[in-house]
């Protein structure tokens, strides 16, 4: 019922903010330092012209697209998002079953609550999973294993948090998991009774991936001591073909924003590469991703796939990331929005809203196929 009058993902975020604590919206909304890149995602989607089309017999749409090899109804895949699980109970699983329904990949990150193995069991077709870097390589070599087991089809190698950005909510809120309660987060966690009894009482509030493996990491502040002690900014290519020789599937490296990277991804071996800047959560002053993304393209596009993050709210920001030579788009906070609004439900509605969107776009654009659309699709596309 909550989203009988649902028509945007803006919709979607109005209703997460009266489902979810304002901390965890924080967490999820928020970029590193004065969030210039943040805002430079969307603002500069927004400043992207489409071409109007009219009377180009542009019926029977298709919007099929094969990514990795696998013919999809969609150029879309949901991309990681770290506690998931806090957005509502087992909030990974129910991405994870909604992407299964819509026919498009499901990426779990590593700092998820539900585990990778919780995942496996509760959906049927193979799923990505996201990899960060770590100093401790028999765990990142034990995480590429469980990931193996759990038949994940490609392992997606975030490269991108070398150090962490610093992200100003967190430290304002004292993000923990589960939350810690004090005078300053009791009524806003109060406020929220159904948040309250599906994931503050549930079985599955801390990191699902880490949990008994490694010692000290319950909460938000332990994990997070822990993964700065990991961070080891000597990584170079060679770690990439590290994990490469132990990931048997397809390979993607996230994180990609500049010419000469794509490049050495692509001599790495990877299967593809996401153009995108960690959601304006790292390098703060960063170029957004869309401003990057047609030079990478024209660089290595006939090399590589290439899949784009940073910013998508709607079908017309999915048409625009295509025209400049992207093959598919990662969804990140537009679904997550569903996942606090209605859980699975909610979701789906994501995925059918950015659907419907592209698909009206496409005809009114005057275009048939994902394929008919390119930079001519564009007023300006320079």
């Amino acid at each position: 019922m909550v989203l009988k009058s649902v028509a945007s993902i803006e919709d979607l975020r109005r209703i997460a903010h009266r489902k979810v604590p304002r901390e965890f919206m924080d967490y999820y909304e928020s970029g590193s330092y004065s969030e210039q890149t943040l805002r430079a995602n969307r603002d500069d989607l927004a400043g992207i012209k489409i071409r109007q089309r009219i009377l180009c017999g542009a019926s029977n749409r298709d919007l099929s697209q094969s990514l990795l090899g696998v013919k999809q109804p969609l150029p879309l895949a949901l991309g990681p998002v770290g506690l998931t699980g806090m957005a509502h109970r087992d909030g990974e699983i129910a991405a994870a079953r909604a992407a299964e329904k819509a026919g498009i990949p499901y990426t779990l990150s590593t700092l998820s609550i539900c585990s990778i193995e919780d995942v496996a069991n509760a959906v049927e077709k193979p799923f990505w999973f996201q990899l960060y870097f770590m100093k401790d390589r028999g765990f990142i070599a034990d995480l590429i294993a469980r990931a193996h087991a759990a038949r994940c089809s490609a392992l997606v190698l975030t490269a991108d948090l070398q150090v962490l950005g610093q992200r100003h909510r967190d430290i304002h809120n004292g993000m923990t998991v589960p939350p810690r309660i004090r005078l300053k987060t009791i009524a806003h966690i109060l406020s929220k009774p159904r948040w309250i009894a599906g994931v503050l009482l549930g079985k599955r509030r801390t990191f699902g991936n880490v949990v008994g493996r490694i010692a000290g990491t319950e909460n938000l502040t332990s994990y997070m001591d822990w993964i700065n002690s990991q961070f080891d900014q000597a990584l170079s290519w060679d770690d990439v073909a590290w994990i490469r020789e132990r990931w048997p599937g397809k390979l993607i490296v996230k994180g990609i924003l500049d010419v000469e990277d794509a490049r050495e991804a692509v001599k790495a071996g990877a299967d593809a590469i996401v153009v995108s800047n960690h959601g304006g959560r790292q390098l703060d002053g960063a170029a957004s991703s869309i401003s990057i993304l047609p030079r990478i393209a024209d660089a290595v596009g006939s090399e590589t796939e290439i899949l784009f993050d940073g910013g998508i709210r709607s079908g017309q920001d999915v048409f625009r990331a295509l025209a400049l030579g992207a093959r598919g788009c990662l969804l990140g906070r537009a679904y997550l929005y569903g996942v606090c609004a209605a859980g699975e439900e909610g979701v789906t509605k994501a995925i059918e809203i950015i659907a419907k969107e592209l698909d009206v776009t496409m005809a009114l654009a005057g275009l048939r196929t994902i394929a008919d659309i390119g930079k001519t699709s564009l007023v300006d596309p320079e």
